[in-house]
């Protein structure tokens, strides 16, 4: 009967010190990301014209989420956003930029943004998984909901490799696809959005910099 009274004794102090946040339980780990700067970092628009296909590239850019482990795997991403200052989309023509800015109203609404609103993460090999995300994304002033598939990988430094790509049309976010030289170029409705992001927590930010 002590015995019993003593483990009784014992679990319960246990119990209280878990309570109280002295004793580690196995919850999540959360962990806010951000995104590492650097030219391995890509937002690339490409799309097309009745003369020839183009690309613009981002270079302005800031996103942030929270990235949740238990146990080493990836379990859930909460409270992601993105966004990209709309005039660092350059491509290989000045021309082409300062019409794409008015096209996309660049001074009435400078950024583009995204914002996560659902996440489903499947594991598919040790560090490597997919992540079916839904979120709004808003350009010149309009937003649509979109579903974005997203590959990540854990890298060996706790970083995280984030790519994919999404097919959007221009028309959704009420841009007429626009019209230079008279009407002679013509560009399409239908556009591609590639990224490539690496994602380091605040603690390995801190420390490289």
């Amino acid at each position: 009967m002590k015995n019993l009274k003593l483990k009784i004794a014992c679990l319960s102090v246990i119990i209280a010190l878990i309570t109280s946040g002295l004793i580690p339980q196995p919850l999540l780990a959360q962990n806010t990301y951000r995104l590492s700067p650097g030219k391995d970092a890509a937002i690339t628009v490409l799309g097309s014209s009745n003369v020839h296909d183009w690309t613009m590239t981002a270079s302005t850019m800031e996103s942030r989420g929270e990235f949740n482990f238990e146990g080493g795997t990836l379990r859930s991403l909460l409270a992601f956003n993105f966004s990209v200052d709309a005039k660092s989309l350059k491509s290989d023509h000045e021309s082409m930029d300062t019409r794409t800015y008015k096209t996309i109203k660049a001074d009435q609404y400078p950024k583009i943004t995204y914002k996560l609103t659902h996440a489903v993460i499947t594991a598919m090999q040790k560090n490597k998984y997919s992540i079916r995300t839904t979120g709004e994304l808003r350009i010149a002033g309009a937003t649509q909901t979109i579903v974005i598939l997203v590959s990540a990988v854990v890298n060996p430094d706790n970083s995280i490799s984030c790519s994919g790509s999404q097919k959007i049309k221009l028309t959704d976010f009420n841009i007429d696809p626009p019209s230079f030289m008279l009407g002679a170029m013509k560009v399409k409705n239908d556009l591609t959005i590639q990224f490539n992001l690496i994602y380091k927590n605040n603690q390995l930010l801190t420390q490289t910099n």
